[in-house]
Formats: structure tokens, C-alpha cells, sequence
């Protein structure tokens, strides 16, 4: 899958939002400053062109929709940065959040929560 501009990522967060949309749709959603209309069309042709999004036609106006869902692209970005910040280790990233001072008690306790979930989920499919 081709990494995303920031831009680009922006945008595609709308379409996900929108699930389909005209140019002036996705503008109008954009956070403020707006960028002009002319310059969200290109990103989105851009990302016509990189398979991200697809069109529908009507005469000249098209109706824009994602072709990648929101979770598969969450999963290649997440894969790409453990691989790059933390040699492919969900360990060193999650030890990373752990020590980090910008998560409560309560967020590290529902991470915890979660974690023995998908182990005891584990557990029930091996056996």
C-alpha cells in the first residue's frame, strides 16, 4: 500500500467520515483554514491516481469514494511505523506507551483489560 501525505490522509479521513462525497463535501468538512477547492480536487485526484478512492459520474461532476477502508490502512500504518520507530517489536511499543507520562492510570488499565481479553481469545481458539 503507498504511504499517504498528510494531506492526503486528511482527506481520506473525510471520505471515511462521509463514506462518499462530492469536492465541495470534503471542503466543507476540512478544519479550518480551508484549503482552496482547486487544491483539495488535486489531492483527491492524486489519490484517484494512488487507488485510494475511486468515482462515480454524473455529466461533469464526480462523487468521490474510498476504495481502501479506514482499518486496512490503520493496520499498514501502524505495521510500517513499529517497523521503522521499533524494529518490528509491538513489545517495545507498547512498553514505549506504558512508560509514557501522557497516559492515565485508567487509559494503561483498560489497555491491560484488552490485552487479557485477546489472551484468554487466544487461549479458546487453541484449544
Amino acid at each position: 500500500m503507498k504511504k499517504l501525505t498528510k494531506a492526503e490522509e486528511q482527506i481520506m479521513h473525510v471520505l471515511w467520515e462521509l463514506e462518499k462525497g462530492f469536492v465541495n463535501d470534503i471542503v466543507t468538512l476540512l478544519p479550518e483554514p480551508k484549503p482552496a477547492y482547486n487544491t483539495v480536487s488535486t489531492i483527491v485526484r492524486i489519490l484517484e491516481q494512488k487507488g485510494f478512492i475511486a468515482h462515480k459520474a454524473y455529466g461533469r461532476t464526480h462523487e468521490y469514494y474510498p476504495m481502501v477502508n479506514k482499518e486496512d490502512y490503520s493496520r499498514e500504518y501502524l505495521n510500517n511505523f513499529t517497523r521503522n520507530y521499533f524494529s518490528s517489536s509491538y513489545k517495545a511499543l507498547a512498553s514505549f506507551f506504558a512508560q509514557s507520562e501522557t497516559l492515565s492510570i485508567n487509559e494503561l488499565e483498560e489497555i491491560k483489560l484488552l490485552v487479557e481479553e485477546q489472551i484468554e481469545n487466544h487461549k479458546k481458539v487453541k484449544k
